[in-house]
């Protein structure tokens, strides 16, 4: 979700106002989300670099995650929207590690969609961590007995689907760090679009793009159309 700090900026306003437009902007596309079916949306709400921005942003970003997390458990909760929070939530404020417990235990049994927010996620982390999990779990395996499953399974995302469609705001053409191992065979999709514009209308417009992709994974046109 990229671009909240040019929309302040276009505005001469604080970076701050940018984040609180964007956090503004989560219940909308989540709402589009649910109105055109989608089941599982991940946001990459802060990432394990972020913490070397300048410290009044970073506490102005605690505090609306601490707001979205408390103010929005109730209304996920009865329409059916299952919140988790992919990364190690073990390096922010007590008061946010309850809410966020408080959130995801609330919200366990809901289907209609899941809503996985990344903070303090690095895709880097992620799989370091797995490495580490799988070798203490497995203490003296040879380096063969390593797989593709073994990793997955300590992963964050170890029980989620492979995301289809990646979508990154702002005009950046990059993954910063972001579900690496899991975006393998992901469509990626960049618009020059800020997060707190990102509308009904440019969601569709990259849905659409996505369903114009022909999704091979590694075979040929010919055996996807078999």
């Amino acid at each position: 979700m990229d671009g909240n700090g040019r929309w302040a900026k276009q505005r001469l306003l604080p970076r701050a106002a940018g984040h609180a437009k964007g956090a503004s902007q989560v219940r909308k596309v989540i709402e589009n989300c649910v109105a055109r079916g989608i089941s599982h949306v991940t946001l990459y709400a802060f990432s394990t670099e972020n913490w070397a921005r300048p410290s009044d942003e970073v506490s102005a970003l605690m505090g609306l995650f601490l707001k979205y997390l408390r103010g929005e458990v109730a209304d996920m909760r009865e329409n059916g929207i299952r919140l988790r929070v992919l990364g190690d939530i073990s390096a922010f404020s007590t008061e946010i590690q309850a809410a966020v417990r408080d959130a995801e235990e609330s919200t366990a049994h809901n289907s209609r969609l899941s809503l996985h927010v990344a903070a303090n996620y690095g895709g880097r982390n992620e799989l370091l961590g797995a490495m580490k999990a799988w070798m203490k779990a497995n203490p003296g395996a040879p380096p063969e007995a390593l797989d593709a499953a073994g990793i997955e399974a300590y992963l964050y995302t170890k029980d989620l689907p492979a995301p289809d469609l990646l979508i990154r705001t702002g005009g950046e053409c990059r993954l910063s760090n972001f579900l690496l191992w899991q975006t393998a065979y992901t469509e990626l999709y960049f618009t020059d679009a800020l997060w707190p514009d990102f509308d009904a209308a440019a969601l569709d417009k990259a849905l659409i793009w996505f369903k114009g992709r022909e999704r091979r994974f590694g075979k040929t046109s010919e055996q996807v159309q078999l």
